[in-house]
């Protein structure tokens, strides 16, 4: 074999079925390598997805890797394809995605010469990936392809890049170096130290549970990262413990626990964020303290004990002291925690401020009058009454990732594909494209907003030629609605370059790319609007036209207290400026 056809050996052994990519020069003899697989091998039915930006591509792979659990792969060219990944891979990094990233690189003694699309692509990406490589001899490629796909969904997953030779991709790998070394010792030792680890403070833990009166579970992205969704909801079965969800952990509780407050932080339910200032202990189950679940830091959760259950000895004290540290599996440790409670005067407190402060909206029906507008948040919980439970809603950034992370009703955390850490503008669509192809048997909604749309409305290429049956809501308010809304509350009305009234008609875009589309202006309008782009069987764009002046409710002004929340009754210009 040579080096490119070394890496094909890879993905069969690890059963990776599908990669997004786009080819360039460096790259090219893994893409003559893909083409020769394909002809000779039909049991390995590896598929090549040609996505139209190379940010694109790592996007996509990004949401196949976060509704299915397998692993995203992405690859692109040397210079400009690699600098173009940076951001997708970026996105991974900060919501731990597991993702190989493998890019070509300009021949081993051009390395250093400024030749022809060179760019330090190891040295660029240091801090977005969880380990690279750099390749200078074939014969350590099997090897490393290897390390690389156990690392990526090791322990805490991530992104890992492997940048490679165009030299090093035609070279023959020697017969000694085609099987790669097993990697699987260090894992298996470190996993069983880590159990001996968190069993020395489980008593302590369980101490705590049973002498508090007013206990509070926060869940985050950890739970579906570690597969943990059922045992969590064993576990809450058993102490019927109310439960508050970051972005990322929204359908952790599944969507009938009834002692589910909803997201907390910036954005968060104030029933939510009112039980976390009055718990007086805190279980942090797969959560980071994230300044956007947060808020200022120091005012978080103050009058609470605090048990942190982290799979990453990094993210244990980082932002807020826990009082006990549990490291290890979710799936290992909350089992071991569990035990019933009797706290039921906490459950009414917490289920009385859920009706009176959650994120409850009334059933319209329908019926709204002709003339009403459409509001974002309306739409968004007829959409959740409408669709199916298993339905993947794949987000992009802006006040419609916020009304869909409130007003949704999700029952799986795979179900909700949302950029969380980095807050990537363009994500949505081709998310949504690579949730298609890991799970062609749900139905995929890509929600996006007017401006994220444009970012990478290139994607609808890749739809078109797959027929992928993407469901394409665009939330249209012609503007930046969230950046408006900062500079509403905190700028005093000095907008900025928030004003998108020259958008492209986006029916005939849609019709462009042999999309059927329709549009929508009327709050009467919606519910049919909804349930036609459900009954089409294949590609659809659905444009609603929203009100410009709607805000996103509640909001923590940035460094703020969590409980200091603007809502629509009690916000106000805000003298003091600061930034978002």
């Amino acid at each position: 074999m040579n080096g490119a056809e070394s890496i094909i050996e890879a993905f069969k052994r690890h059963k990776i079925e599908t990669v997004f990519g786009y080819p360039g020069g460096c790259i090219m003899p893994l893409y003559d390598a893909l083409v020769t697989a394909r002809d000779n091998d039909s049991h390995h039915a590896l598929q090549h997805v040609l996505c139209r930006h190379e940010q694109g591509c790592a996007l996509a792979a990004d949401g196949y890797a976060r509704s299915s659990g397998k692993i995203g792969v992405c690859l692109a060219t040397s210079g400009p394809g690699a600098t173009n990944l940076i951001t997708g891979v970026a996105n991974a990094f900060a919501d731990s995605t597991p993702m190989l990233v493998i890019t070509g690189q300009v021949p081993v003694g051009l390395i250093g010469t400024d030749a022809f699309q060179e760019t330090d692509i190891l040295g660029m990406t240091l801090g977005i990936v969880k380990h690279s490589y750099l390749i200078s001899d074939v014969d350590e490629l099997p090897d490393i392809m290897e390390q690389a796909i156990k690392l990526a969904q090791s322990g805490r997953p991530g992104p890992v890049w492997i940048d490679i030779p165009k030299d090093v991709l035609l070279a023959r790998v020697s017969p000694d170096a085609s099987t790669p070394a097993e990697h699987s010792a260090n894992a298996i030792s470190q996993h069983t130290n880590t159990i001996s680890a968190w069993r020395n403070h489980i008593d302590q833990a369980r101490q705590m549970l049973a002498s508090a009166t007013k206990p509070l579970i926060y869940t985050g992205g950890g739970v579906p990262l570690s597969n943990a969704e059922s045992t969590l909801r064993a576990f809450i079965e058993t102490t019927q413990i109310p439960c508050v969800e970051t972005l990322k952990g929204l359908g952790n509780s599944g969507r009938s626990y009834p002692h589910n407050l909803g997201m907390l932080g910036m954005h968060g339910s104030k029933a939510a964020n009112l039980a976390i200032q009055e718990c007086d202990l805190l279980i942090s189950a797969g959560a980071r303290f994230d300044d956007r679940a947060t808020g200022k830091v120091s005012t978080f959760a103050p009058n609470a004990k605090i048990i942190q259950i982290e799979c990453d000895p990094a993210e244990i004290s980082k932002l807020k002291a826990c009082d006990v540290a549990l490291q290890g599996d979710l799936a290992d440790i909350l089992p071991a925690l569990s035990m019933p409670l009797t706290i039921a005067e906490w459950q009414h407190a917490c289920s009385t401020s859920k009706q009176t402060h959650g994120f409850c909206r009334p059933a319209n029906n329908g019926e709204a009058s002709q003339s009403e507008a459409i509001n974002g948040p309306d739409f968004i919980a007829m959409l959740s009454r409408l669709t199916h439970a298993n339905s993947i809603i794949s987000c992009d950034v802006g006040q419609h990732q916020m009304w869909v992370a409130q007003n949704y009703q999700f029952d799986h955390p795979r179900h909700h594909l949302s950029s969380g850490g980095l807050g990537t503008m363009g994500f949505g669509l081709p998310a949504a494209i690579g949730a298609q192809f890991a799970m062609p048997d749900h139905t995929i909604i890509n929600v996006s907003g007017d401006g994220s749309f444009m970012m990478n409305a290139q994607e609808l290429a890749t739809i078109k030629r797959h027929r992928l049956p993407i469901k394409i809501i665009i939330l249209d308010n012609q503007c930046l609605g969230m950046v408006r809304q900062q500079q509403e509350l905190f700028y005093k009305e000095r907008y900025s370059e928030i004003d998108l009234s020259d958008n492209p008609d986006f029916l005939k875009m849609a019709e462009a790319f042999e999309i059927p589309s329709h549009s929508i202006n009327q709050a009467s309008q919606v519910q049919r609007a909804i349930e036609m782009l459900f009954a089409y069987d294949g590609p659809m764009l659905l444009h609603v036209n929203i009100n410009p002046h709607d805000n996103v409710w509640p909001i923590v002004k940035p460094g703020s207290a969590n409980s200091d929340m603007l809502d629509e009754t009690n916000h106000s210009n805000q003298s003091e400026e600061s930034a978002a």
